[in-house]
């Protein structure tokens, strides 16, 4: 059962790691990542080590810069080695670092990174059982839980080019989400 996912990423890519994060949020998944979490009684190798051991899942945010990132590396060797769950992100025309070179990815550009995010959530849901999203109403800011939407319409809702509809408990407004990220697409349908 996967409940909480370890980002790494570098610093450049920071504004990737938070759509992950707030992807993963949405269907109720746990992130992590030590650019994030800062301590004064841990080092930063500390933290990787921390996060990565007491993670289910490990993304790897591998751009340009991630590739050449030593932090990024360090923690490709500590997941490799403490035989965790890897799924790299990779930019388009990127390579694999040679330590995880066998492992399948999912490709992305900055232009597909939200279909990226939905192939990463349709990988982890195929591993695991996500039951619930959480979603912060647009409308009245309220923050609730739902039933995760069916892989069916998801598919659908690709397919047409369509968002997901479902209503606010509070509010009871029509929202519209993004069949990718789970995130709210318009405030107003």
């Amino acid at each position: 059962m996967i409940t909480r996912v370890y980002i790494s990423h570098c610093e450049q890519d920071d504004f990737l790691a938070q759509e992950l994060a707030r992807t993963l949020w949405a269907v109720n998944l746990e992130s992590f990542t030590s650019l994030s979490k800062k301590t004064e009684a841990l080092s930063q190798a500390e933290l990787m080590s921390f996060g990565i051991r007491h993670s289910d899942c490990v993304v790897f945010i591998l751009t340009a810069e991630g590739i050449a990132s030593p932090r990024v590396n360090q923690e490709i060797g500590m997941a490799a080695g403490a035989g965790q769950l890897i799924i790299p992100l990779v930019e388009s025309g990127e390579t694999l670092p040679l330590l995880i070179r066998h492992l399948n990815s999912i490709d992305f550009s900055i232009d597909t990174y939200d279909d990226a995010l939905g192939k990463l959530v349709y990988n982890i849901r195929q591993l695991t059982r996500l039951d619930w999203l959480k979603i912060k109403c647009p409308y009245c800011g309220e923050e609730m839980t739902q039933y995760i939407t069916p892989e069916d319409e998801i598919e659908n809702a690709l397919l047409t080019g369509t968002g997901l509809k479902i209503m606010c408990t509070y509010c009871e407004k029509v929202i519209v989400l993004n069949p990718r990220t789970f995130r709210p697409i318009s405030p107003t349908f």
